[in-house]
């Protein structure tokens, strides 16, 4: 693939978030040599099944299973999906898969974590094709009840509502 600036980049990926929010905790940064190339609000839940715990089959707990989540522009448009993986699905079939590197506790209470994840896997041409990393930031909501679930329970799914923004890097060029 040909070089070219990172401001083409930008306009090749439908526009750019100018810059990243101040509220990153540090452990959660960008990685050096990266630029914000997309930002996307996500709206959905955290899917979670009661399962015995791992090394106590005689306790019992909610298991995170997956994430069911639209994604949408500052202007409120859909602009794609976020799913098990954890992948980003954009409109134009474009994909991204994460691994998590860092994770934070959110400061607002009941909320899923904050995160830094690197791609492990990219597929398909368009806004997701050369994102690197991707930062989930301001999360409400998702958090499993702290309670636990009981034996009863096993093999149901609970689905917490969450929302979250969704920052994506890419190598600056």
């Amino acid at each position: 693939m040909a070089k070219f600036p990172a401001c083409m980049f930008c306009i090749a990926l439908a526009g750019c978030a100018s810059t990243p929010p101040s509220d990153i905790p540090a452990s959660l940064q960008e990685p050096a040599g990266e630029v914000l190339v997309k930002e996307l609000h996500a709206k959905g839940v955290q899917v979670y099944a009661c399962r015995a715990v791992k090394n106590d089959p005689t306790h019992f707990a909610w298991t995170f299973v997956q994430p069911e989540a639209d994604l949408f522009t500052s202007g409120g448009s859909k602009a794609g999906k976020h799913y098990a993986g954890p992948t980003w699905e954009a409109n134009d079939g474009s994909k991204v898969v994460g691994e998590v590197v860092a994770s934070v506790n959110s400061p607002q209470p009941g909320s899923i974590a904050w995160l830094l994840l690197s791609a492990k896997a990219n597929s398909g041409k368009g806004k997701f094709e050369h994102v690197n990393s991707v930062q989930r930031l301001h999360t409400v909501g998702g958090a499993a009840p702290s309670g636990g679930c009981s034996q009863a329970q096993v093999g149901q799914e609970l689905r917490a509502s969450y929302t979250a923004d969704y920052l994506f890097y890419a190598a600056r060029n």
